[in-house]
């Protein structure tokens, strides 16, 4: 007999493993009921995100269950990260064509290893029939003095980024069946594929940048898109040095000009990018030996845009990127 929505809820997504992958504590009751119920501390603000994964849009059509679960969840819980906020629980609204028991198996154990991961409890959701869609909604608390928001950089600041670029990007041309340089070797690959399907959203370091950093936010659409939206909020210009950006040994197998490409605009990154006061500095040292990969890759001063030194000088991006979903649409 074909198993209906409560089956499948039971089933697959109402595990111990998941009801319990975050804080215990802080859910008072879970699944099962009209709504769940979470006891916050008063002390705290919550942070609440919701995403959504549209197969063709957010992930290509060549996939594994467990990688799009995993990818789905970990890129709302960097929304958290990137306000310096810890992650406690989350909803999931599925919409499937049709029950595919096996392929629901592999989705599931991509959804407990990313709540694990991340430290996250699944609380409830919704399962619908239709074109496959992911929605995921997570809630988290912070301190109400240290969220880190868009809009406080100021000029001065050092401008920041917790680890290597454009990873994502080479790990969607492999993904994508675009040809490698012949040096790239079989870890490397799988380092680029494992950037791409499986993200880890930066929760230790978002914690630590809470009360620290001026401003912040995490790439999804880009370095220079996202730098835009933070330059915007703070109503500041942001200079980008581009000998600074970080990239990882994988990347390195590309030419200069593909590499420098995915670093300034590919997606899919989520990476922490974030504004730091120097009276703060210190702080790198601090967190490089508590195992933190952040780098300067430039600085904050008055005026507006996003700029980048290539050796010649600052000048003002024009385009900074980033994908729009309804860029291309009318609005008949």
């Amino acid at each position: 007999m074909p198993l209906g929505e409560f089956d499948v809820i039971r089933r697959f997504f109402r595990t111990p493993a998941l009801e319990a992958a975050g804080d215990e504590g802080r859910v008072t009751l879970g699944i099962g009921d009209d709504a769940a119920l979470l006891s916050p501390d008063p002390e705290k603000q919550w942070v609440i995100s919701t995403d959504s994964l549209i197969q063709g849009v957010h992930f290509p059509d060549q996939y594994l269950p467990a990688d799009i679960a995993y990818r789905a969840l970990a890129v709302a819980v960097s929304d958290l990260a990137a306000m310096g906020a810890r992650p406690i629980a989350f909803t999931l609204a599925l919409t499937l064509p049709t029950v595919d028991e096996d392929w629901l198996e592999e989705f599931a154990a991509g959804l407990t290893e990313a709540a694990r991961d991340h430290r996250i409890s699944l609380i409830g959701g919704d399962t619908t029939r239709g074109p496959l869609n992911i929605g995921v909604s997570v809630f988290g608390e912070v301190n109400g003095f240290k969220v880190v928001r868009r809009r406080d950089a100021q000029p001065g600041d050092l401008l920041c980024v917790g680890g290597s670029l454009g990873d994502a990007g080479a790990g969607l041309a492999l993904v994508q069946g675009q040809a490698v340089p012949a040096t790239l070797d079989e870890q490397s690959q799988a380092y680029l594929l494992q950037r791409f399907w499986r993200p880890l959203a930066q929760c230790e370091l978002g914690l630590e940048l809470a009360g620290v950093a001026s401003a912040g936010l995490d790439i999804s659409d880009g370095l220079l898109a996202d730098a835009g939206h933070l330059a915007r909020a703070s109503q500041v210009a942001l200079h980008i040095n581009s000998a600074q950006l970080p990239c990882s040994a994988a990347l390195m197998h590309w030419p200069a000009a593909q590499r420098r490409e995915w670093m300034l605009g590919a997606g899919d990154d989520y990476r922490l990018l974030f504004t730091l006061p120097v009276a703060s500095e210190r702080c790198l040292s601090v967190w490089a030996t508590q195992g933190f990969e952040v780098s300067v890759i430039g600085e904050v001063v008055a005026g507006e845009g996003v700029w980048l030194d290539d050796g010649d000088g600052p000048k003002v991006v024009t385009d900074v990127g980033g994908y729009q979903h309804f860029k291309d649409a009318s609005n008949d």
